[in-house]
């Protein structure tokens, strides 16, 4: 029996060890002296699985604490993890020493997280951003929105491995990206007003504070990672996963509109023109009034070398939208690049009398195609009047045509460039 004595002797040496660890640690950490905290807890590294469950929260907590004053992003997951275990070990025994203070901790530690990454997206270190947020991802996964948003920056960065991973872990969620917004209007400036909570915004309508409670559901992000699936695999050659991929989101939303979009998209990015074309024309047909949808077949037409059916299908935007300055300047554009054949052809010719007849016929048309663009210049202008390159064509071709309005956009185009 001596050495059933000896090793209950043992395990008592080696638990009160821990505790004076710890206790250290502790210590050393209520001093600021991390150093140290992190000094005393390695000591114990090794045998803390073998601890009861109420020194290892401890442990994990302190752990937690010492970690987190390194800012690199290796050592805040490792203060994340730590934090996330302290409540695992609690919730499994019961107790529930260090788990308040442990998920504060960790939530502040989230919320930095998403303030760097922030600052990150603004210096467009899009990679940086997508690290942090897949951590921020890690430390609550009921929280899928940090994934959604780390793949975003992961395709920005052109990290499309690392994208496609968080994008299929999105899809194996379910993830939609719905979310409720709870409005309510302020009585007092008029103004409609966000609540955190239903509840908060019913209990101020209640009250008489807030009027006209709406609630306003955004869209499903589910086609638009369905798409950038199918265009990561274009982007990798794996054609066939990229329409496998399609045909599975379209089986699980057939009747999505914006899955239509995303296939006709992948067939472009494919180089099936004609294929993006046709199902182009089948979304339009669903929805004959969306000025956007005929901007895009506008666009698919002039890729395909139809300029014709491109000006019909931007003249079909503007009548349904007349200030849409996109499609003003693609069929301004179009209707430029008419000049070209007849520029080559002025300049062919000779110094005959019938050349300079043929010359004049063809300014003359040169003329009617600069008036036929100007309409479309001037409205894109109206919505964006600090576009440079439309102020100097416009003022080359006031100038061309002999008009007066030359000289304005010379004066704008000079105040524009900074007086230059």
């Amino acid at each position: 029996m001596n050495w059933i004595t000896a090793l209950v002797i043992c395990t008592s040496a080696l638990g009160f060890s821990q505790k004076q660890e710890l206790k250290s640690a502790a210590k050393a950490l209520k001093s600021g002296d991390t150093a140290a905290a992190s000094q005393a807890l390695a000591t114990v590294e090794g045998q803390i699985e073998n601890a009861d469950d109420k020194l290892k929260a401890q442990y994990y907590f302190l752990q937690g604490q010492s970690t987190a004053a390194d800012t690199s992003l290796p050592a805040q997951e490792k203060a994340a993890m730590a934090y996330v275990k302290v409540m695992e070990v609690e919730k499994k025994s019961g107790n529930k020493k260090f788990s308040a203070d442990a998920s504060k901790k960790l939530q502040l530690l989230r919320e930095n997280l998403v303030k760097e990454a922030i600052k990150d997206q603004k210096k467009e270190a899009y990679s940086d951003a997508a690290e942090k947020l897949y951590l921020g991802y890690k430390t609550n996964k009921r929280d899928t929105s940090y994934l959604y948003f780390a793949a975003s920056n992961a395709i920005n960065a052109k990290d499309y491995d690392k994208a496609l991973e968080y994008y299929n872990e999105l899809v194996a969620l379910d993830f939609n990206g719905v979310e409720t917004e709870y409005l309510a209007t302020k009585k007092e400036d008029g103004k409609p007003e966000s609540f955190p909570s239903k509840e908060l915004r019913d209990f101020s309508v209640k009250t008489g504070s807030h009027i006209k409670p709406e609630d306003k559901v955004s869209e499903s992000k589910k086609s638009e990672i369905t798409k950038n699936i199918a265009l990561i695999y274009i982007s990798q050659g794996k054609d066939e996963e990229a329409l496998k991929a399609m045909e599975a989101a379209k089986k699980a939303n057939p009747t999505d509109p914006s899955l239509l979009q995303a296939e006709a998209d992948m067939y472009y990015k494919l180089g099936n023109i004609e294929k993006y074309k046709e199902l182009m024309e089948q979304i339009v047909a669903n929805d004959p009034n969306n000025p956007d949808l005929f901007y895009n077949l506008g666009v698919s037409a002039s890729k395909l070398g139809d300029n014709e059916k491109a000006k019909e299908y931007y003249l079909k935007t503007l009548e349904l939208k007349p200030n849409y300055s996109s499609a003003q300047l693609n069929l301004a554009s179009l209707i430029l690049n008419g000049e070209k054949e007849l520029v080559e052809q002025m300049n062919a010719l000779g110094t005959t009398s019938a050349d300079y007849k043929k010359y004049d016929a063809l300014k003359a048309k040169r003329m009617d195609i600069y008036r036929e663009a100007v309409p479309y210049l001037e409205g894109s202008l109206e919505s964006n009047p600090d576009n440079i390159e439309v102020v100097r064509t416009l003022m080359n071709i006031f100038y061309q045509l002999d008009d007066s309005k030359a000289d304005s956009m010379k004066n704008k185009l000079k105040a524009l460039e900074g007086g230059n």
